[in-house]
């Protein structure tokens, strides 16, 4: 018997965009026009959040809030930050279609979850303007899941857990043990654990890794592993179930969750569990 019925997935960085890239080019755009340069590092930290809460977390950085008073004689307005939602996302419409290629091994692991049964959800921190230009894109290069789920479609975006809610609820999947919530940022770890799913996390491609393809293939094996292992250490302490190396891991996770039910394990009471990462 099958007891895992529904995957939740996670777009940029988890599914396509490799490293997730079309967001924080924009966020970075957007304070250094304003004459506060953002640090990679810093645009990347709230990943996973709705958009226009990401510029919020972004502004009340400690390093980032002192340097605007320094430029601007003050801390930024509300309706500063509202303007700047909308150049940053007049910025990522711009580029969103460049960046809708499918993660080596997305297409095949969704398909091979399809193959045992499996329904395909998924989540977002792009609203659904940006959804809009994404789906097509990511459908034509082989990626499509059964549902789409934005903040625009719930009352508040992650680390609330109502897009995995509306997804449990379009998948018809019932109780909420039976779905495995999977992503690339801390967000998304905690997207899946508030809302009751199992929340797998998975490193390489993620935002928290923040490599492209072409850095992780020229880094030294000893400096990849390290950094590989800072980011697996963050998403167990932000309560992820499980981190995959990669995303053609997936279905043996599922695997594992599924034995996992079978002995009357729940989420809620579970920790992390080392299969992956690394770890026996």
């Amino acid at each position: 018997m099958r007891y895992v019925e529904a995957v939740i997935l996670d777009w940029a960085g988890t599914t396509v965009d490799y490293g997730c890239f079309a967001p924080v080019g924009a966020f970075m755009k957007v304070f250094e026009a304003r004459g506060v340069p953002v640090r990679l590092e810093e645009a990347r930290a709230p990943m996973g959040l709705q958009k226009r809460d990401h510029i919020g977390a972004m502004a009340g950085m400690e390093r980032i809030r002192e340097e605007w008073r320094r430029v601007h004689g003050r801390e930024p307005l509300e309706g500063e930050l509202d303007a700047m939602y909308e150049d940053f996302r007049l910025h990522l419409l711009a580029v969103l279609a460049e960046y809708a290629a499918p993660i080596p091994g997305a297409v095949e692991t969704v398909a091979a979850l399809r193959a045992e049964g499996l329904r395909i959800g998924s989540t977002t921190g792009y609203t659904a303007e940006m959804m809009d230009i994404l789906v097509p894109e990511a459908r034509d290069r082989g990626y499509a899941p059964d549902v789409v789920i934005t903040p625009d479609d719930v009352p508040a975006g992650r680390p609330w857990p109502w897009m995995c809610y509306a997804n449990a609820m379009r998948l018809g999947v019932f109780p909420l043990e039976h779905l495995v919530k999977v992503g690339d940022t801390l967000a998304d770890v905690q997207e899946g654990r508030n809302a009751g799913m199992w929340s797998v996390a998975v490193v390489e491609g993620s935002s928290e890794l923040g490599l492209s393809l072409e850095e992780v293939a020229s880094m030294p094996s000893a400096d990849l592993a390290a950094r590989s292992e800072k980011v697996r250490a963050g998403f167990e302490s932000a309560g992820a179930h499980l981190v995959l190396p990669n995303i053609a891991l997936l279905p043996e996770a599922v695997e594992a969750v599924d034995l996992l039910l079978a002995k009357g394990g729940l989420p809620q009471a579970t920790g992390t569990i080392p299969l992956f990462g690394g770890r026996k």
